[in-house]
């Protein structure tokens, strides 16, 4: 009788840790958040909804976006650490997220210890502009002119630790250069001074000068990316044209938080390497420079350590403070 008993209460404990695996429950069984912490309308923005519109897809729920920007990514970033991690919280990390522990003496959360990465989705870069009236038509012509008169040129940013800042800073560095950084609330009023010969260089985006570029408004003279870009494949990479080495990337990567169960994490990342195959992100691929990766959560995790440690380098070397 008491063996009958102990073992009625073993079968009922089981049952009960099995049916409080939301992963053997049926995961996912209701709404799934990604959280991109942008304003909506930006390039993240746009590569999380179109993430999110496939993975649906496949995974059978709504997965919707909410905006929470603010503090350099930080207060978004900072709302997914402190979630629960059953997979229905996600954070739609990029750049930023490997350069603020550097930037930031203290951040409310631990980049490595509060996330489980899931996917890193793309890779992308930035494109090196000059107006097109300007003598500089190669970065070894950019070289020559900041060595010849090292207080003339400056470069555009859009904010302290973006891509585009730290980009110029790294090519500064590389390079054996100066140019003079000029700050801007966002792309559209630095290339709008740009294109007025108020600044001489920009390393902005795909996105903000692709269509400027093709209107002859902007002279494109390189990429940043490691390799050559099909989406501008006459264009060198800043590399090859004269700076051995160099290589600035933005990149989007998927993460939940801490302690999320491995069968969730595995899960998601096969559902976001399907997302990136469709059709919908081959445009976008295309639309944005974008190499698509859809890579395992342990590539997430070298990949950023790589990124952190590079950037690392590049702001302590600067003197770089969060504005």
């Amino acid at each position: 009788m008491l063996f009958r008993c102990l073992t009625s209460i073993l079968f009922a404990i089981a049952a009960f840790v099995l049916l409080q695996s939301p992963v053997l429950a049926g995961y996912p069984e209701r709404l799934i958040k990604i959280v991109v912490p942008f304003a909506p309308g930006g390039g993240t923005d746009v590569v999380a909804r179109t993430l999110a519109q496939e993975m649906q897809k496949d995974l059978g729920v709504s997965i919707i976006i909410e905006n929470k920007p603010g503090a350099g990514t930080i207060i978004g970033t900072q709302g997914v650490a402190t979630s629960a991690p059953d997979g229905y919280t996600l954070l739609m990390g990029t750049f930023a997220n490997a350069v603020n522990p550097s930037l930031y003496s203290k951040l409310p959360y631990d980049a490595h210890k509060d996330f489980a990465p899931v996917a890193l989705i793309a890779r992308s870069f930035n494109v090196v502009v000059v107006n097109p009236a300007s003598p500089v038509k190669s970065i070894a012509d950019l070289i020559a002119a900041a060595k010849a008169d090292p207080e003339k040129l400056s470069y555009g940013t859009y904010g302290t630790g973006t891509s585009a800042h730290l980009a110029g800073e790294l090519f500064k560095h590389m390079a054996g250069v100066n140019l003079t950084t000029v700050p801007y609330k966002g792309a559209a009023p630095a290339i709008s001074d740009l294109i007025g010969d108020q600044i001489q260089v920009m390393f902005t985006t795909v996105a903000s000068c692709a269509a400027l570029v093709d209107a002859g408004q902007l002279r494109a003279i390189a990429v940043t990316s490691a390799e050559r870009s099909a989406a501008f494949p006459q264009l060198p990479t800043v590399s090859e044209a004269g700076v051995p080495g160099y290589a600035a990337e933005a990149w989007y990567g998927l993460y939940a938080p801490a302690n999320t169960p491995a069968e969730i994490i595995t899960r998601l990342n096969a559902s976001a390497a399907r997302a990136v195959q469709s059709d919908a992100f081959k445009k976008l691929g295309g639309n944005e420079g974008l190499v698509m990766v859809a890579a395992p959560p342990a590539e997430l995790d070298r990949y950023f350590a790589g990124e952190e440690a590079r950037w690392r380098k590049v702001i302590r070397d600067a003197g770089i403070k969060a504005e």
